[in-house]
């Protein structure tokens, strides 16, 4: 077992956890894992294991995955690691802060106190954070990393529309367009949602003037797509030359993926948190980075 920090991850995400063991410089072994017919599952680790140890999981999909990294952990601590950092680039469950009604689970909360029983360390990208202001509030582990694919986002942005005007869909994406847009000094405002339903909401436009303009819309994360497609339409039909779509997460539930593209959305421009066939830009980097920061803590201590 090599003295350097181990990355481990799961067979899905073994070709995104190359391009971050590489960029950290950490020896990476995937976890064997075994269905069984009833849908438990088995997961073999190495038989031993140095004293920092990363598991890298993306949290879409989250139920079974959040049992994974439950067994992933603990085992990894019976295998010899003393310091566990989850690398999880779409942080799942961190949209309920609040009981909204009478009785509600607080999955923020909850889960966020879940994993930081398990782990020393969470690095995740853009999370969906907004009546809280820090990762740590949410994951109250030591090193909690927030980071943000908006910058690579403006950069990308930057090469195909240099004049774009970048708009959030609603007040919740207004951190994102504004970071986005400060990087290359685009226009940027945002859109006025009243949501009725996961399915249903209602989009007002801002009060200024798109016609002629390329406007690309931004936003942590793509779900059921209707926001943008609504946005989108009401653009176009404003008089818009174009619109395109830069997200950080692109989750694209059932027909999310085609019904933008059937809104008249031209590009759709994605990170590669989640694997999608819109990932265009590459967070290994960043996320390598904060893992050596991590590393350098640890090894000082």
């Amino acid at each position: 077992m090599p003295s350097t920090p181990v990355l481990l991850c799961f067979e899905d995400e073994q070709e995104s956890a190359a391009r971050i063991a590489q960029a950290a410089g950490h020896h990476l072994i995937r976890i064997d894992r075994h269905r069984f017919p009833d849908g438990e599952i088995k997961l073999r680790l190495p038989p031993s294991l140095p004293d920092h140890v990363v598991i890298l999981r993306t949290l879409n999909d989250p139920n079974e995955k959040l049992v994974e990294l439950l067994l992933a952990a603990k085992t990894a601590r019976d295998l010899g690691a003393r310091h566990l950092t989850l690398v999880a680039p779409y942080l799942g469950y961190m949209r309920q802060d609040v009981a909204f009604e009478p009785g509600e689970a607080i999955s923020q909360r909850i889960v966020g106190r879940f994993l930081a029983g398990m782990f020393d360390a969470v690095i995740t990208v853009d999370p969906h954070l907004h009546r809280v202001t820090t990762l740590q509030q949410a994951v109250p582990v030591a090193n909690a990393v927030a980071l943000s694919a908006a910058p690579l986002l403006s950069d990308l942005i930057a090469t195909h529309c240099a004049q774009a005007l970048l708009l959030g869909p609603d007040e919740e994406s207004k951190q994102w367009v504004a970071q986005a847009a400060t990087r290359h000094g685009f226009d940027h405002a945002v859109c006025h949602k009243v949501r009725r339903g996961d399915r249903a909401v209602e989009i007002a436009l801002p009060d200024i003037p798109v016609a002629g303009r390329q406007v690309v819309l931004l936003d942590d994360v793509v779900s059921t797509g209707h926001t943008l497609a609504q946005a989108t339409r009401q653009l176009l039909a404003a008089g818009a030359t174009s619109v395109d779509v830069a997200v950080t997460h692109a989750l694209f539930v059932a027909d999310a993926w085609s019904m933008i593209l059937n809104a008249g959305v031209r590009e759709v421009w994605s990170s590669d948190c989640v694997k999608h066939a819109s990932n265009a830009i590459s967070m290994s980097g960043p996320l390598g980075e904060a893992l050596t920061r991590i590393d350098a803590m640890t090894t000082t201590r």
